[in-house]
């Protein structure tokens, strides 16, 4: 609990940063689009919220590095959307998908939840816990992102890597990033949590977005 307390107090003061309406605009880089495949879940699981690693109250957690996945959604001037659902989705320690044609289907991890949601609120801020990204065949270590901006149906799909990941470079996913901010806007540090007993790390990913208010 402490370890989660501490978490969130680094959280708020990372969130402080954009507080003042379009402070560092002119810095912000809009978030690539990129595939929403594979394999976004062909039946949502019943347990579908920001925690992946305990399925419906299962004593039993999932298998992985257990990282604290963070970040805010803004627009391109660096303003929070507030109320938009963000849902991740990834493979589990054994690379498996939550999907019925992913590969290592006999091997999934049971107690991962594969998936989840969290609908951000008046900072933009959302918040996981989940594992550190393992590679899937054909594919360097990703987390995968959609957003659904508020009043839309509409997912709008990116993904996340582990910066300096040795399988970066082969990616053909990663490749399709052809502006270079925009792909370093997408590599993410998993830091490891001072003082956490069990090795649990900490990962930000902001997603910017070309977003304008309905009125």
């Amino acid at each position: 609990m402490n370890n989660r307390r501490q978490f969130f107090s680094r959280l708020a003061a990372g969130s402080a940063l954009f507080n003042v309406p379009g402070l560092f605009a002119e810095q912000l880089v809009l978030t690539p689009r990129q595939t929403e495949g594979p394999f976004y879940p062909d039946k949502l699981p019943l347990d579908t919220d920001n925690d992946l690693l305990v399925v419906n109250g299962d004593i039993t957690p999932a298998v992985g590095d257990v990282t604290w996945l963070s970040g805010r959604i803004l627009d391109s001037r660096g303003e929070p959307i507030r109320n938009t659902l963000v849902e991740i989705w990834q493979v589990d320690n054994n690379g498996a998908y939550l999907h019925t044609r992913t590969n290592n289907r006999d091997k999934r991890d049971a107690h991962f939840q594969g998936f989840g949601r969290f609908l951000t609120g008046s900072t933009g801020e959302y918040v996981f816990r989940t594992i550190k990204p393992v590679p899937y065949p054909g594919r360097c270590p990703h987390i995968h992102f959609a957003v659904y901006s508020p009043g839309s149906t509409k997912r709008w799909t990116t993904q996340c890597y582990i910066a300096g990941h040795p399988a970066n470079a082969r990616d053909g996913v990663m490749r399709d990033v052809r502006d270079p901010k925009q792909l370093a806007s997408v590599m993410v540090p998993f830091v490891p949590i001072k003082d956490s007993k069990i090795g649990e790390l900490s990962a930000r990913f902001d997603i910017v977005m070309n977003y304008t208010p309905q009125t």
